[in-house]
């Protein structure tokens, strides 16, 4: 499998990861333990985020973990505002805190 064959979206829910895993030899505990994990991280994937065991999981079959479980991988990252074109808006209350005046 070429590297841009990893960028792909595979059409592959869970039976089909389950299967593909089986295909060849290997199964999900059998992975946890040699990825360094608990013998059930792999197991627990289809209902519980584990990133270390969905990492596991993808590089075995071949995939980006992205691309297996796209909801769990938002494509937007942070973000950085940009001041010039959104200065710092002024505030409404003082430095030296009006309630805390007011209530003396």
């Amino acid at each position: 499998m070429s590297s841009h064959d990893r960028d792909k979206t595979p059409a592959l829910d869970w039976e089909g990861i389950k299967a593909a895993l089986h295909r060849k030899g290997m199964t999900f505990g059998e992975l946890s333990v040699r990825s360094g994990l608990t013998r059930t991280a792999c197991g627990k994937v289809k209902n519980a985020t584990n990133y270390a065991a969905q990492k596991a999981i993808a590089d075995f079959l071949g995939y980006k973990p992205e691309s297996l479980w796209p909801s769990r991988y938002p494509k937007g990252g942070p973000r950085i505002l940009d001041t010039k074109k959104y200065p710092p808006v002024d505030r409404k209350k003082s430095v030296g805190g009006s309630d805390r005046i007011a209530a003396q």
